[in-house]
């Protein structure tokens, strides 16, 4: 029987019709993970479920052994209503007569206890999940300050965000989604501080999502979020800091936690949350502003410097006699345009590569892609030594862009600048800035403009981005969040 089959499904007085109904549901001794144990206490008949792996043993045998003491007269009549609030001492325990629910909450972790003669199963959550400890994310790391991460429990992260946040009004909101996996999740939010029709906005399209499962977790949820399917830029910031989290709520921004993923998403986002990291403010604020404009730099490297390169190769006059040297001396056996494409697919066979790569062969895999197979493609007249020069600033470039989603994107404009420079020359080029500009200005992220504070322009916030401010001058919650409360400083 489906799990969708059970809606108003109630238990019965009758507990070999009970166990009977549950355990074709939940396929008893055809899952050899799903545990069903006949009891008997106190001359009563229990059934117990549970999923093997998910209960902690210790408190279930010691609820056990404590049920094995009792004697008929201490659990009768009212026998359910006398053990949650006499007999079972466990804090997380709550009554049930809905057969889904039971169901569910088996399947999550919780015990369930029915008894005979009873129309309500005790649920007893006393669950743990396989995890590992809290460690720095591998994408995401400074050189000084905290090296916990979020892990793939739901629970736990949530907890690293409170333990930097004490604040009464942080609400941690449960959801489940998913037809068949009932998949955990929290959204979080400073209920003074953020925007109350942004978290309604985002509970709206959470509650309206229908799908059978999230396998693929928080990135399935941004696809329902924001169907922005086409457009490369991320609509929404990941991350795996808890400090990096914690920030943000102070802003206003409500955060999407999945169970069973590191990355929390943050909402809404603009261009310039994905190009700060958590180094520049583990820094003096004049070596973080030295910092976010060495990444700037290396941002817009990136992006234009082989579209312009490539540019001026094929129009040599647009390029000033004092620059003249970064000509290439031979164009090579085949063309710049087509030695580009090739040296980019490249890298990206050299990053998936490095992806599957253990360890400890990771080195020597990066020197064989540099030395052996860029030298010898050199050597063969494969491709130029500019080109090789060029798609390596931009590689590099591409490395230090914060966001991993940020640089991908990037590439994709990359490339297709190049495409359209080889099509159609310097009117292509001036074409594809223009339409690369257009798409940044009419994207928003949950009505948020995704160029804000560029467009619409807003001074103090736009310094801010450009210029790591000193913590003591951020007073002020960005006003593109519309936050109930604007004041960070106390009292003010």
């Amino acid at each position: 029987m489906a799990v969708n089959q059970l809606e108003g499904k109630k238990l019965t007085k009758h507990l070999d019709e009970n166990v009977k109904l549950i355990n074709e549901i939940l396929g008893v001794g055809k899952s050899f993970d799903v545990i069903h144990r006949e009891l008997h206490y106190a001359g009563l008949d229990f059934a117990l479920y549970f999923v093997d792996g998910f209960a902690k043993d210790d408190i279930m045998n010691r609820i056990m052994q404590y049920l094995g003491k009792l004697e008929h007269e201490k659990l009768v009549p009212n026998t359910v209503k006398k053990l949650l609030e006499q007999h079972i001492g466990y804090l997380e325990v709550e009554l049930t007569d809905d057969v889904k629910k039971i169901v569910t909450q088996v399947l999550s972790g919780p015990l369930a206890l029915l008894v005979e003669g009873e129309e309500k199963a005790i649920l007893i959550d006393a669950r743990t999940y396989p995890a590992r400890g809290p460690e720095e994310p591998d994408i995401e790391r400074v050189v000084r300050g905290s090296r916990d991460g979020f892990v793939e429990t739901l629970i736990f992260n949530t907890a690293l965000t409170r333990r930097r946040l004490r604040d009464p009004s942080l609400r941690m909101e449960y959801m489940q989604i998913g037809e068949r996996s009932k998949t955990d999740m929290a959204i979080a939010y400073l209920e003074d501080v953020a925007n109350p029709d942004l978290v309604e906005l985002i509970k709206e399209k959470l509650s309206n999502i229908e799908i059978d499962g999230l396998p693929m977790a928080e990135k399935t949820l941004e696809e329902y979020l924001f169907k922005n399917h086409w457009n490369p830029y991320p609509m929404v910031r990941y991350t795996e800091r808890p400090d990096v989290a914690t920030v943000h709520l102070l802003e206003g921004h409500v955060l999407i936690y999945v169970d069973t993923s590191p990355s929390v998403m943050i909402t809404p986002t603009t261009l310039f949350h994905h190009v700060q990291h958590a180094e520049e403010y583990r820094q003096k604020p004049i070596l973080g502003a030295y910092l976010r404009w060495v990444r700037f730099f290396a941002m817009v490297v990136s992006v234009f410097l082989l579209p312009l390169w490539y540019l001026v190769v094929n129009n040599p006059s647009l390029l000033p006699k004092e620059l003249q040297f970064i000509e290439p001396n031979k164009v090579g056996e085949i063309s710049i345009f087509w030695q580009f494409m090739i040296a980019e697919l490249g890298l990206d066979i050299l990053r998936m590569a490095a992806v599957h790569t253990p360890s400890a062969l990771a080195t020597a895999m990066g020197l064989i892609a540099a030395i052996v197979i860029g030298q010898m493609a050199v050597d063969v007249g494969l491709f130029t030594k500019e080109v090789i020069l060029y798609i390596s600033i931009a590689g590099i470039g591409t490395f230090a862009t914060p966001s991993y989603e940020l640089s991908l994107a990037n590439r994709v404009v990359r490339i297709g600048l190049l495409i359209i420079i080889y099509l159609f020359g310097t009117v292509g080029f001036i074409i594809g800035i223009v339409l690369w500009f257009l798409l940044l200005v009419f994207s928003k992220s949950l009505d948020t403009p995704y160029l804000w504070p560029l467009i619409p322009f807003n001074g103090k916030a736009l310094l801010d981005v450009l210029v790591r401010s000193p913590m003591p001058y951020k007073n002020k919650r960005p006003k593109i969040l519309s936050p109930d409360d604007p004041d960070r400083s106390p009292g003010t």
